[in-house]
């Protein structure tokens, strides 16, 4: 059975967008759609029974954020198979603890409440950090949360902790039947000792090579697993968030993996990952390497 593609609704119109990605993803992948929304007024007002106009009005507001966000995902695809669920937690708990039986957990960019100078919430950050499954934080531009460019970006990290991040990638890339554009970021530092030879010589067209290499040792299983997906790879010079982030304006997801941190709680996800969560221009998928 498949897990669920798990989207975290509050009622803000951040969520919102972010239901209506989630239900055209759920369609693309051929997963059930489960909408979770945390809901402390059991707890503050007491889990007792009532009927009629005595219900608590922060459990009528809760009622009336899932019943709308209900409505709105059957008439944006009346074939996603929606459930739903009101946890009495706070929202980062909640999303958590649905992510340990999701697919993926798809969160908004800025929640109700939160101030709209924010570029990005503190339950998307949050969660994107310690999720045991992928998150992805459904932000950008108009053309890029309608998946208009036709095109995923993944962030080449490590070969060695970055496979997760790759089949992911690939994954929806054979859903969405777009380009699949896999990046390198290289530096050369300009204090780098020429003990190599090589590096003596050329050094630029070392590392550059030293990147493409290890590119293609990460994609290498998942383009043999997908060999329908059309693969654009390409190295470029410079910080790998500058570059990912200047590729996210004609994307419709970025894809980058995150670490788990020895002998702390949650993920590394980096200067990569934060910066790309702040400010790109389409939706980022964060996904976990598994340890």
């Amino acid at each position: 059975m498949e897990l669920p593609l798990v989207v975290g609704i509050d009622g803000s119109d951040s969520s919102l967008v972010a239901l209506d990605w989630a239900v055209d993803e759920a369609a693309r992948q051929g997963l059930p759609l489960r909408l979770v929304h945390a809901s402390l007024w059991e707890r503050y007002e007491g889990a007792t029974l009532s009927t009629g106009l005595d219900r608590p009005s922060e459990q009528v507001m809760a009622e009336n954020i899932v019943g709308t966000a209900v409505e709105r995902a059957r008439r944006r695809n009346p074939e996603v198979k929606v459930s739903t669920e009101v946890v009495p937690e706070e929202a980062v708990d909640a999303l958590l603890h649905a992510g340990h039986n999701a697919s993926a957990l798809v969160t908004g960019s800025r929640g109700r409440g939160e101030l709209k100078g924010l570029l990005l919430g503190s339950v998307g950050l949050a969660v994107a950090g310690r999720a045991h499954c992928p998150v992805i934080v459904v932000r950008g531009d108009r053309a890029g949360v309608a998946g208009t460019h036709e095109r995923i970006v993944l962030g080449a990290g490590d070969p060695a902790s970055g496979g997760e991040a790759a089949r992911f990638a690939f994954r929806a890339a054979e859903k969405r039947g777009g380009v699949l554009d896999v990046v390198r970021a290289w530096r050369c530092p300009a204090h780098e000792t020429a003990e190599e030879p090589r590096l003596a010589e050329d050094p630029a067209h070392l590392h550059e090579e030293r990147a493409s290499g290890q590119l293609d040792a990460l994609v290498q299983d998942a383009v043999t697993e997908h060999p329908g997906v059309r693969v654009r790879r390409s190295t470029v010079e410079g910080p790998a968030r500058r570059v990912l982030l200047n590729r996210s304006a004609a994307a419709d997801l970025v894809v980058v993996g995150a670490r788990r941190r020895t002998g702390h709680f949650g993920l590394q996800l980096g200067r990569v990952g934060h910066t790309l969560l702040h400010h790109a221009q389409c939706p980022v998928a964060i996904v976990p390497e598994r340890v």
